[in-house]
């Protein structure tokens, strides 16, 4: 008799809790962020009351900023969050590039801390011993298996998601994170 093995990296994985945040004072420590960073143009939208609401209690979820380009998603998570994450949460937040994430794909495989993939749509298939895999497809399964927090941002719809992912994976994402939609013109000039 054949014994079957799961073909995915990530079988074995041990799972967990997604941690529970709920910082108090959320919109000032956003907007301090907001201001440390890009100074007295600082603008307030209302994605970020969501993303303020998020910090305030995440219930056990993980964060999907999505939307228009320029509106502020990357700078809030890659360079606001990974400060809240280390000041007031005492976490750590590993930062992956959507680009990179196939060259990463161990790395993935052995973080437990929280991860954030920032502008994720932007990956190219990755090759497994040369065949085909979607690296983000078995992230975010790897995600749900061991309810790990995840940080996510893209420039994608939820439709292109879905489209580009499929289904399924646009399912665990709306298990597994807030998904908040940044609309309106680009704040770059």
């Amino acid at each position: 008799m054949e014994v079957i093995k799961e073909q995915s990296i990530f079988s074995g994985i041990e799972k967990k809790k997604i941690t529970n945040i709920d910082l108090e004072n959320a919109k000032d420590v956003l907007k301090r962020g907001l201001n440390f960073f890009v100074g007295e143009d600082a603008q307030w939208v209302q994605e970020y009351d969501d993303i303020a609401d998020w910090l305030t209690d995440n219930k056990h979820k993980g964060l999907l900023c999505y939307g228009k380009c320029g509106r502020g998603k990357s700078l809030i998570c890659e360079k606001i969050m990974p400060n809240i994450f280390r000041y007031y949460l005492r976490k750590n937040l590993i930062k992956f590039d959507g680009y990179e994430i196939n060259d990463k794909r161990q790395l993935l495989r052995e973080c437990d801390c929280a991860i954030l993939i920032d502008d994720f749509g932007v990956e190219d298939v990755g090759k497994i011993y040369g065949e085909t895999h979607n690296v983000f497809e078995e992230v975010i399964s790897l995600a749900e298996k061991r309810q790990q927090l995840l940080l996510l941002t893209t420039n994608l719809t939820l439709d292109e998601i879905c489209e580009k992912y499929g289904e399924r994976t646009l399912d665990r994402l709306r298990y597994l994170t807030r998904p908040v939609l940044f609309t309106g013109e680009s704040f770059r000039k």
